[in-house]
Parts: structure tokens; C-alpha cells; sequence
């Protein structure tokens, strides 16, 4: 490979400005930090944010940068560790289809810390976010080409929180292509399929990119030296072409449920037709669901932990068939093994559609079958997951989802008052946000 270096992604890491993003893309970044936040907030919650705490402590020992949802507090290298371990924690981040991936899990948790640090702006902080989404979504893509297997969120991560971080750090250019390279040769290759066929919290691997990018930042302020990153070779250099004119962030989706993007348009289905014609769950005789191969491949066992219902797809769709909906309740551990859920899961099957397998990944469809005890039969149309880029989401989509996920964790007075500081005009200091999610008030 012929590596050449021009500093373009360097120089655009260090020099974008708020104040020069296009409306749509500030108003896109509002809302990218309402749902990781959001992300955060439920993950705080989870068995994995548990691990990731008491990682934190036995690794770092504590410091003054605070975590969403804990009253624990560390130096950089814990903070962005322990939130590492939440952000994905319930599959319910942003996902780009060019990677297949989650890009803003994979950073946030360490960006965060670091702006909190650095007491930046809220405006600086989601101006260094949308640089992490570039430089993550872009390197995604030439790793994805260059290994020719699907990696998943870590190994792509690992690039983001070196761009984000070194960028709030004030790294110079130079130190700023050191890291990327540091964290793009040392990303950890996540094997995505695997993990969908046998989950656990290994999953996207984000807390490992996390803290293999935390890791390059630190290497190269003690002066580890590496050389060329993957977006400095001629193969690759393409994808920075329009850096700085398109803007990936606005090629998102948005998951509205915690589980594999996979399941999502099977739950809309059988929820669209369970609504349409006022059935009843105890009416079901059996329900079949047309899809793509992928989405066959998903685990169906009845899960024992968070992470097995997640990357599962008998039993959300299971859930979202008893109680219209699939969201952090129907996930979280203590509810798994409620009888009406796994008497469900009994009556699904799922069969591979032809026409719909060879329209993946472009489009991820899927039809619901229901035939009910009393003989009635119905079909629903064809469904696509909700949030997809095409859809343009904007805030108030999102505004309404970090509702409705943090129900369970947050007061109404503690979503109202975050979504006001994160999507208001003000340009608050970050420490003022997190500092406020973190009120103990506005925890249920």
C-alpha cells in the first residue's frame, strides 16, 4: 500500500467550528446527543455499567469527572471506561449502514469525559462529536474493505474517541495523526457476526474500542509513535473527498428499540397489525414472520440475560406481541422469564422470503403473518425499520424516544429539564448537562 499525508482529516478535526455547520447538521447533533444520552441514561442501568464501574475503579481509582447515573467519579481514563461500558449496554444508539455499525456509542462516553475535563461548551462539545462521527464512520469504511469481514462499533470507535479526544486535548496535527494511526492499528477486530450468533457482553465490542482510543491519546502524549492510518492510503483516501461538504451524521438511523436493528421491522409488523384490527395477545394461535436471511440467523433461545434478549429475535417480537411495545422493562434481566412472553415465543416461526433476502442490506423488510384461535387471518405490508436516514429524523422524533426509554429511570421534570439544556439556545457548559442528568432528583 502507498500512503500518502496531507492532514486532511487532521486539519478538519481540529478546525471545524460550530458556528460554521450547516442548520441541519447543528440541529442533527442536538439530536444525536439527546439519544446517546438517553443511551447512557437506560445503560446505567445494566449489568455491564456494573462491570464497567468496578473496572474503573481497580484500573484508575477515582478522580473529579462524574459518570451518567452513578454518584462515582474518576480521571479521564475511568470516566471514559465506565461510561464505555454503558453507552451500548441495551443496543438502543445510532447505527450507519455504509459500516453496519453504531459510530456514537462507541465515543461518546470517552469525549464526554474529556469535555467535562476540559470544562468545554455544550456548542464545542457537539462540534467535536460531529468531528468523532467523520473520522469513525469514514475509517469504518476503509477497515471494512481492507479486512473483508464485518467487523462491529469497537474497532471503528477506537478512531473516533482518538479524532474527538486529541481534538478537546489540543493535539497539534501531527499528534492528531499519531493517534488515529495508534488507534487504527490497534482497534480490536470485532467479529459483528458472531456476535450476533452468540451474545453476550462482548457484543460490538465498544467498551474495548473505547479504551483502545483512550489508550492511543495517552501513548501519545507519553510519546509512542505510530505510523500512517488507513485513510492516508491512495485505496482509501476517496473517502474523504467531500469531508467537510457531506456531512455522514446526516446518513444515520435511529433505533426506536433495544435490540438488533435486525428484529425492528418484524416488532412495527406484528404491532401495526395487532393495532389495526384490536387483537388480543391471548387470541394468537401462531404468527409467522417473512424476512431477510440475516434476520433469520438471529438467536430465538429463551434469554437468561440483557444482552441474549437483545441480539434475539423471537423474543422481542414476543414482547412487542403482549405488551405493544419492546422497550428497557420488557429488556432488563428481572422481567425475562414472564410466562406470557415465553408462552409467545412458543408460536412464532420465521421463514427466509426470497424477494426480501435479496433486497438486504440496502433495505431490511420484512411481512407479519397472524392467524388468530378463532381462525381469522392477516398480513401485513411490507415493513421497514423506523429511523432510517431517508426518514430525515429530527429532534422532536428523538425528543419523544429519550421519553419513552428513560420512562423507567427518569422523572418527567429530569426529561423535560435535559432535553431543554441539550436542544435549547444557550450555550451551556457541558459540565452544567452532565452535572444535571446526574441530579438525584430526576432519578426514579
Amino acid at each position: 500500500m502507498h500512503f500518502q499525508t496531507d492532514y486532511k482529516l487532521e486539519n478538519y478535526i481540529l478546525n471545524a467550528r460550530w458556528e460554521e455547520l450547516p442548520a441541519e447538521v447543528q440541529e442533527r447533533m442536538k439530536g444525536c446527543f439527546v439519544d446517546l444520552m438517553g443511551a447512557l441514561v437506560i445503560g446505567s442501568r445494566s449489568r455491564q455499567f456494573e462491570v464497567g464501574l468496578r473496572l474503573a475503579e481497580s484500573l484508575f481509582g477515582k478522580g473529579d469527572i462524574p459518570v451518567i447515573g452513578s454518584d462515582k467519579r474518576f480521571g479521564f481514563a475511568g470516566a471514559a471506561t465506565a461510561m464505555g461500558h454503558s453507552s451500548n449496554a441495551y443496543d438502543i444508539d445510532d447505527g450507519h449502514n455504509m459500516t453496519r455499525a453504531h459510530p456514537g456509542t462507541s465515543f461518546v462516553g470517552a469525549v464526554l469525559a474529556a469535555a467535562y475535563e476540559k470544562n468545554v461548551s455544550r456548542n464545542e462539545f457537539l462540534a467535536t462529536m460531529l468531528v468523532a462521527y467523520e473520522a469513525t464512520i469514514r475509517m469504518g469504511a476503509a477497515l471494512m474493505d481492507y479486512y473483508q469481514y464485518a467487523h462491529s462499533s469497537g474497532t471503528f470507535g477506537a478512531v473516533g474517541v482518538a479524532a474527538g479526544v486529541g481534538r478537546l486535548y489540543g493535539f497539534t496535527k501531527e499528534q492528531i495523526n499519531n493517534a488515529l494511526s495508534v488507534a487504527e492499528f490497534n482497534a480490536p477486530l470485532v467479529p459483528g457476526i458472531r456476535s450476533v450468533e452468540y451474545p453476550s457482553m462482548n457484543k460490538d465490542g465498544v467498551p474495548f474500542g473505547v479504551m483502545t482510543g483512550v489508550l492511543a491519546v495517552l501513548n501519545t502524549l507519553c510519546g509512542f509513535e505510530g505510523n500512517k492510518h488507513m485513510l492516508e492510503a491512495d485505496e482509501y483516501r476517496h473517502y474523504l473527498d467531500d469531508l467537510g461538504d457531506y456531512h455522514q451524521v446526516m446518513a444515520l438511523y435511529f433505533k426506536p428499540y433495544p435490540c438488533c436493528r435486525w428484529a425492528h421491522p418484524a416488532i412495527d409488523a406484528c404491532v401495526g397489525l395487532m393495532r389495526e384490527h384490536h387483537l388480543s395477545a391471548s387470541n394468537i394461535e401462531r404468527v409467522t414472520i417473512h424476512t431477510f436471511k440475516r434476520a433469520t440467523l438471529l438467536s430465538k433461545i429463551v434469554p437468561q440475560t440483557a444482552d441474549e434478549a437483545q441480539y434475539n429475535i423471537a423474543y422481542p417480537v414476543a414482547a412487542s406481541l403482549v405488551y405493544g411495545d419492546f422497550g428497557l422493562m420488557q429488556v432488563r434481566e428481572e422481567n425475562l422469564n414472564d410466562p406470557m412472553v415465553l408462552n409467545m415465543m412458543k408460536r412464532l416461526s420465521f421463514v427466509v422470503d426470497e424477494d426480501l433476502d435479496a433486497r438486504f442490506p440496502a433495505e431490511r423488510i420484512c411481512r407479519a403473518e397472524i392467524v388468530t384461535k378463532d381462525g381469522r387471518h392477516f398480513m401485513s405490508d411490507e415493513c421497514e425499520p423506523r429511523g432510517e436516514a431517508k426518514e430525515n429524523i429530527r429532534l422532536p422524533w428523538l425528543c419523544d424516544k429519550f421519553r419513552r426509554i428513560t420512562g423507567p429511570v427518569l422523572t418527567e421534570a429530569g426529561q423535560e429539564r435535559l432535553l431543554a439544556l441539550i436542544t435549547g439556545e444557550d450555550d451551556l457548559p457541558i459540565r452544567t448537562i452532565v452535572d444535571e442528568a446526574n441530579n438525584e432528583a430526576f432519578w426514579k
